[in-house]
């Protein structure tokens, strides 16, 4: 007779040893989770053991937006400026995230490439028409057609990080916190739990769209778990009253509530437009609500970069070399 356990997640309980009957039964009552027993190498989906006799049927709509519950992560952000999120999962937890944003994982977490945000933790959540959607909204935000599912198939804890594409401070926010919805520029989602689901915001005035830093389309946050948003150099946070307005350069708009009127304003005369470097706009950020402020936007980071590099006109300084250009040739650094 076999020993049993169940698992309902990392807040929820745990139950076993049970015979097969009552496993039987248990399965019967609460069939939306995980159970172990001696021969099995990892936990299982409950519906998934036939044994059980809870695989009959369909599997029901995994618990996403539709039910508004988010995998309920732990997590760790490690480092100052170059910082990398580490997030603990226990057995069916899952994580999502941008391709290409791994650091590493253990080997109980199973990755999955899912088309679309990947709310719905797999292929098979949602119909052709919810992917269809889910992706093209990805493709119109500047995002890859896919997202990557981090799945804990194993037994115990296991962890999966995530890095930051540039120097910069990432920032976990429960989406609970903020009303469910938070408005991000639109490369600034890292990671998240499973769940939280990414979609678009349209700027509906032409001046904002146009001149705002932003364009007309920026990420759009949901849900009621975990998101993990990375920004350039330092983040701030400023929490505006009803009507409290703050200008702000236009690359430098992070993140804001729904709440916050977004539009922007002229830097002033002709003489600061032409002569004051700061552009010719200025965003303008209206409450009630909490804006994230970035010191560092990567536009103005890689236009120093370009500008810098030989190609770009820029010139070599402090490098000390005494054999200039042609250390650049012997090194690689510059063609003839």
């Amino acid at each position: 007779m076999a020993a049993w356990f169940f698992s309902y997640g990392k807040n929820g309980e745990r139950i076993g040893p049970l015979d097969d009957a009552a496993a039987a039964a248990q399965a019967r009552r609460q069939p939306d989770g995980y159970c172990w027993r001696e021969g099995f190498t990892e936990w299982k989906a409950i519906r998934s053991v036939a044994e059980l006799g809870a695989a009959m049927g369909p599997p029901p709509v995994p618990a996403t937006l539709g039910s508004g519950r988010a995998d309920e992560i732990d997590y760790t952000i490690v480092g100052t400026d170059m910082q990398f999120v580490e997030i603990e999962l226990d057995p069916g937890e899952s994580a999502i995230a941008e391709a290409g944003a791994l650091m590493y994982k253990e080997a109980g977490v199973q990755m999955d490439t899912v088309f679309g945000d990947g709310s719905s933790g797999g292929q098979s959540g949602g119909g052709l028409m919810d992917k269809l959607l889910s992706a093209g909204k990805r493709v119109i935000t500047g995002e890859s057609l896919f997202t990557t599912v981090f799945t804990h198939r194993g037994q115990g804890k296991a962890k999966v990080a995530f890095a930051a594409p540039y120097p910069g401070t990432v920032l976990a926010m429960k989406l609970s916190d903020h009303g469910g919805r938070l408005i991000c520029q639109k490369d600034a989602f890292l990671a998240g739990a499973r769940g939280v689901q990414l979609g678009i915001f349209f700027q509906r005035k032409i001046l904002t769209g146009l001149f705002g830093g932003e364009g007309f389309i920026m990420q759009k946050l949901e849900g009621d778990g975990w998101v993990f948003v990375h920004a350039g150099g330092t983040m701030i946070k400023r929490e505006l009253a009803a009507g409290e307005r703050l200008d702000v350069d236009t690359g430098c708009v992070v993140a804001f509530h729904d709440t916050v009127d977004m539009d922007v304003k002229a830097v002033g005369g002709i003489k600061s437009m032409l002569f004051g470097g700061e552009g010719v706009f200025l965003a303008t950020l209206t409450g009630p609500g909490t804006v994230w402020l970035q010191s560092l936007p990567f536009s103005r980071l890689a236009g120093r970069m370009l500008a810098a590099a030989p190609q770009g006109g820029g010139q070599r300084r402090g490098e000390g070399s005494i054999l200039g250009g042609l250390g650049d040739i012997l090194g690689g650094d510059r063609n003839f």
